[in-house]
């Protein structure tokens, strides 16, 4: 029996203790795991939990979490051991933290002891699923206590009892924790791409260090528990909120609320939960339908190689102008219920087959869209704080818009161009939005139009053209997180951010921005404010990098930071004006961003030819407009007061912008890339290359075509491919990076070429082999459209072998695809290194150019000089020996096939001297044998034979080719 440390212990108790001795148990059980474990592991097998996948000692000396606790016994089994033990006071700690904070009616107490619990089964999911064992449950485990821990954190520092002292060490252990994880993440990833000695000993150290913040932040529960005694019985009444510090009850809750933003402080309710999703993702799918016109506008023009007539629909987007109209103002006002469930129309549109009639369907789906939000901002501008909730609800399903294509590799779920068979997610999408529609009208408007329009300071037609400038930015730059890594990506090494992780920066600079405007609207619209957003556009747009990517930080803050004051000023104004005018000029700012790349097939496009800059200074003028009009009312003394009323329902889109970047963080967690592939047939040393122009990722009957290339390109075992007209990082193309998706789902590394503000259609670069170096070349096109080429050189089996991925001018351009010839013969014979062209050349065999391509200056090889049914793809090769070609159909993924070939690398001398003599020996280079007759290793996949399967076989030849040497 234990007697109690106190004097007036309960009759009838067997024993009373502090109930701080929980704390003290908790952290010093759990330091013995983790503390316990590295030193058997150090003791026991110092060099293997220090070695990694491409260094170990003494380049990496001190070993990480991951490879002390779960790697090797005995140390696994210690670890597991205390970290069982540890959760009986993990559990009691936080039934008493509940208990201390609970009050009648506080909703929050109940959710961080359910946020608490949850990490304690998450932790032992991390813990006895090691990732040896099971890899992706490991890391769900592990992602899911990692995402927990922030609500856990902030909410306990917003429940923290009237104690300086332990609120004090709460804030300075929680900034300590979470201001690790950036140079975590930084050098986690010096470490696997970059491939770093020494870096992740660092990171290991950073790793630890986190442990030990985690379980010493619960350790200042020993403040608290002091005074609390099991039985259970309060002592001191600190939870009653009796503070006996010299500092103010008052004073301590500022403190609190400081330290949480004031998100924990809000009184929660079902009603005003319900309302924040349903604004957030009803904002969400706005961003969806209008992201989803251009994609199926430009299926048209792609298949017409020019104008087709349908791009007439971009203009859907000006309904709001019908709004002029007093009577049919009303009338939608007071009907926005009806016209809001018109508009997802947009999302229904997936059920349609016929690419023309679906086409339809969306642009009436945004016509509608556009004039109910239009409606619905003019309706609630008689009430600041329906108007702000209505307008974060936009802002914020923004950023959800970005997170969800993150998490579908730059893919909308919902989009037009999805169904469930290539990853969509409609049906799912249809029902939360019916359901967020019914949430979202269930208000009567306060402003149905029919009063007489007030008169107002500034000019409507001013704030239309900021309207039209904000709607471009966010459109062309912030629809997807990936959008402006792809304009500063350079090649290898790596030199720049990467669209995972660093595409959550975007994401937070736009939360930040969001934030900032909220508070701060009279400082964000400033002309001082407007400077510092010009000079990110142009450091943007001017330069790559690291130095191209912090300018478009710095924009992406700026235009969320706008956004709030420019959608306010336009919603108290005739949406005619307003929205209708700012779509209009919109539109012709999307029409401006396609004509230059697109000027060879558009009317007048040479005089815009590739003036991506001029896009970006005509859109920071818009805007410069919309800053102008703010200047001009706010100096006549008409700037939006602050409303405190407007503080609770900013805290439940706050809290939705937390959740939002959490996902995105967890999901940029899950699609880092391992940087550990390997080639299909690495014991024979061959590559399978290949070659195809994907049509921008959209198949014959317009559904998105990225898990169907995909298929292909497994099946066959290709570990190089190029591919062309690939570059889909355009408003026309959905903002979209398929290369995302394939490289992690293939396994292969990737360049991403010339970014899409060089104006080109695309080339990229997927490989299984490690990227060296490459540069990206835009070749002589004096005339026609820029002709891409991207020179890689990789480790291919210990040797390094040039690729090079081109894609030559259009036909029309004689003189264009003559010096495109030239520069590129001349680059593949300055390489003394093997190599390979995958290429879309536009010549005949034997004639032209392709004489050229194939010659001493290049010193290439055609793959197959007897195919004589080729006018566009070409592989050629130099210094390798070529074993086997086949020509694989296309399906309906695109309007071209597939060309794959097989070399082998020389790496003993044998082989080397071999391949030295079929580069001087034409026939005994292309001499053909049967299959039976190469190892297995050199054959192509079986299943294409014949009929092949989905549409796809060998064709022209009906069989692949195979080529042996006579001896």
């Amino acid at each position: 029996m234990v007697s109690s440390t106190y004097k007036d212990k309960p009759s009838g108790a067997l024993f009373a203790f502090s109930a701080k001795w929980i704390s003290y148990a908790h952290t010093i059980i759990a330091y013995t795991a983790f503390v316990g474990a590295l030193v058997v592991g150090i003791s026991l097998h110092y060099h293997n939990i220090v070695q990694n996948e491409f260094y170990g000692y003494p380049q990496e000396w001190f070993p990480s979490v991951s490879a002390t606790i779960g790697d090797r016994y005995p140390e696994r089994s210690f670890f597991q051991l205390f970290i069982a033990l540890t959760s009986g006071p993990r559990l009691a700690l936080i039934g008493l933290w509940y208990l201390l904070t609970a009050k009648p009616g506080l909703m929050l107490p109940k959710f961080v002891a359910g946020v608490g619990f949850f990490r304690t089964l998450t932790c032992g999911g991390w813990t006895y699923v090691t990732s040896t064992e099971d890899h992706d449950w490991h890391d769900i485990f592990m992602i899911s206590y990692l995402v927990a821990t922030l609500p856990w954190t902030l909410g306990c520092i917003a429940l923290s009892p009237a104690n300086p002292q332990a609120i004090k060490y709460r804030k300075y252990i929680a900034a300590a924790f979470f201001g690790t994880l950036i140079p975590l993440v930084y050098f986690f990833i010096q470490h696997k791409v970059h491939r770093v000695a020494g870096a992740y000993t660092t990171y290991a150290f950073l790793e630890w260090s986190l442990i030990l913040y985690d379980v010493a932040f619960d350790t200042v529960t020993v403040l608290d528990f002091s005074t609390f005694e099991i039985v259970v019985r309060d002592v001191g009444g600190l939870s009653q909120g009796v503070n006996k510090s010299s500092m103010s009850l008052a004073a301590l809750e500022q403190q609190k609320t400081k330290a949480t933003g004031g998100i924990f402080s809000v009184k929660f309710t079902w009603r005003e939960t319900f309302d924040t999703i349903a604004e957030v993702y009803h904002g969400y799918v706005f961003w969806s339908t209008l992201t989803g016109l251009g994609l199926v506008i430009w299926y048209f023009p792609l298949w017409f190689m020019g104008i087709s007539g349908y791009e007439a629909l971009v203009m859907s987007t000006i309904s709001p102008l019908l709004l002029g109209i007093k009577p049919l103002r009303s009338a939608v006002t007071k009907h926005l219920r009806i016209c809001h469930f018109l508009s997802l129309a947009g999302l229904l549109a997936y059920l349609v087959e016929d690419p023309v009639y679906r086409l339809f369907t969306v642009g009436f789906g945004v016509s509608m869209s556009c004039l109910s939000w239009a409606a619905q901002l003019f309706s609630e501008n008689y009430h600041e704080t329906r108007l702000e909730s209505k307008i974060l609800a936009l802002l914020v399903g923004l950023v959800l818009s970005s997170t969800a294509k993150f998490a579908w590799w730059t893919n909308n779920p919902i989009w037009p161009i999805m169904h469930a068979g290539n990853g969509g997610q409609n049906e799912i999408g249809i029902f939360l939005a019916v359901l967020a529609v019914w949430q979202f009208t269930r208000r009567a408007p306060l402003n149905t139009g029919e009063a007489k329009d007030e008169k107002l300071e500034g000019s409507a037609f001013l704030s239309a053209l900021g309207i039209a400038g904000l709607l471009f930015g966010f459109h062309s730059l912030l629809s997807d997180s990936s959008t402006m890594i792809s304009w500063v990506w350079e090649g290898y090494p790596v030199r720049g951010p990467l669209a995972s992780p660093h595409g959550w920066f975007i994401v937070a600079a736009m939360t930040g921005g969001l934030l900032t405007g909220l508070s701060y609207q009279g400082l964000v619209s400033m002309w001082s404010a407007y400077g510092i957003g010009c000079v990110g556009a142009a450091v943007l747009t001017s330069y790559t990098n690291w130095l191209g990517y912090y300018g478009g930080l710095v924009l992406a803050f700026y235009l969320m930071a706008i956004a709030g004051p420019f959608l306010k000023n336009a919603a108290k104004r005739s949406p005619a004006a307003t929205f209708g005018l700012g779509f209009f000029f919109y539109n012709i700012m999307v029409l401006f961003h396609v004509w230059v790349v697109a000027y060879a097939f558009v009317p007048g496009g040479s005089y815009v030819r590739e003036h991506t800059d001029w896009v970006m200074i005509t859109m920071m003028l818009l805007i410069g407009a919309g800053v102008f009009n703010l200047t001009y009312i706010n100096s006549r003394g008409h700037q939006t007061p602050h409303r405190s009323a407007s503080s609770q329902h900013r805290k439940y889109h706050i809290s939705a912008l937390a959740l939002i970047n959490m996902f995105f963080l967890a999901m940029a967690y899950l699609r880092f890339p391992t940087n550990d592939y390997v080639p299909y047939h690495a014991e024979s040393q061959i590559i399978t290359a290949g070659i195809w122009t994907i049509h921008f990722s959209l198949d014959n009957d317009m559904w998105s075509s990225e898990k169907r290339i995909r298929n292909l390109l497994k099946e066959l075992e290709v570990d190089v491919v190029g591919l062309l007209e690939s570059d889909l990082q355009r408003i026309i193309m959905g903002n979209r990076d398929t290369t995302q998706f394939l490289a992690q789902d293939l396994g292969m590394y990737v360049d991403y070429g010339p970014g899409p503000n060089k104006h080109t259609w695309g080339a990229a670069l997927l490989s299984k082999f490690p990227i060296v170096n490459s540069t990206h070349h835009l070749l002589p096109s004096p005339v026609g459209e820029l002709a891409p080429m991207i020179h890689a050189t990789l480790d291919c089996y210990g040797e390094l072998v040039d690729v090079f991925v081109f894609h030559s001018g259009q036909e029309e351009d004689v003189e264009d695809r003559r010096l495109q010839t030239e520069y590129a013969s001349k680059l593949m014979g300055s390489s003394p290194r093997p190599s390979i062209l995958l290429s879309y050349l536009v010549t005949q065999p034997q004639q032209g150019n392709y004489n050229t391509y194939v010659s001493d200056i290049s010193g290439m090889h055609d793959v197959e000089p007897g195919d004589w049914d080729r006018w566009c793809e070409y592989i050629l090769y130099k210094k390798l020996q070529r074993v086997a070609y086949a020509r694989v159909s296309r399906s309906t993924i695109t309007d071209t096939e597939l060309q794959v070939a097989k070399f082998v690398v020389p790496r003993r001398a044998e082989e080397k001297a071999l391949v030295s003599v079929l580069e001087n020996n034409e026939q005994a280079r292309n001499w053909k044998v049967q299959e039976d007759e190469v190892p297995v290793g050199w054959r192509f996949p079986a299943l294409l034979r014949g009929k092949g399967v989905r549409g796809h076989r060998y064709h022209v030849f009906d069989e692949p080719y195979y080529y042996l040497p006579r001896s």
